[in-house]
């Protein structure tokens, strides 16, 4: 390598989506409008070849985890990566005050979305009971809005997503609600850990 600054590039095709959801963000300022513009070029990424077979080498985000991506250092959106392993089981959550995109990149998932049926006076306690279920492979993108109770549950394989936040969530961030559908219990605790992860060529 002569260059070690071109090594240090983003994948093209990353950088380019990068690019795109700045030109969104500087356009419009209601976050739900940013992210309906954003999810046509999120489907488009997750169709990449090129970001699917860097993919084959990410890490596992297995015990909350999540790969920080990027962080806009102007508009505070964030791209993050999850790395399921095979038979993934996973909690029912909100993302607090947060839009998300939840696009599969590689292998497939399973949307579930919740909803709440007790009227939330006792605290700890919730009832949610399941209202649908999205299965998706590469392509597929879900809209999460803000305080909507879901679960992604994972494939047979391995599955790769792409996510984007309209705001970091994580230790010190804001407070996200946990649920036990059997348990009916709630809790409120920070998202998954992020672990800074560089997409370069």
């Amino acid at each position: 390598m002569s260059n070690p600054n071109l090594a240090a590039q983003r994948l093209p095709v990353f950088d380019k989506f990068i690019g795109e959801l700045r030109a969104v963000w500087a356009a419009e300022t209601d976050d739900q409008r940013r992210m309906e513009k954003a999810k046509p070029l999120l489907e488009r990424l997750v169709m990449d070849d090129t970001l699917k077979a860097h993919s084959a080498s990410w890490p596992s985000t297995e015990g909350r985890k999540n790969l920080l991506l990027y962080v806009d250092p102007d508009y505070a959106f964030v791209v993050n990566g999850v790395v399921r392993m095979p038979g993934r089981t996973g909690s029912v959550h909100d993302h607090a005050d947060a839009w998300v995109l939840y696009g599969v990149l590689d292998g497939s998932e399973s949307l579930e979305r919740y909803e709440r049926i007790d009227d939330g006076s006792r605290p700890g306690y919730a009832e949610v009971k399941l209202s649908s279920v999205t299965t998706g492979t590469q392509g597929k993108v879900d809209l999460v809005p803000p305080k909507a109770i879901h679960a992604e549950q994972g494939g047979p394989g391995r599955s790769v997503a792409i996510i984007v936040r309209t705001q970091k969530l994580g230790e010190g961030t804001v407070l996200q609600r946990r649920y036990d559908p059997k348990a009916k219990t709630v809790v409120e605790q920070y998202g998954p850990t992020q672990i800074p992860y560089e997409v370069v060529a």
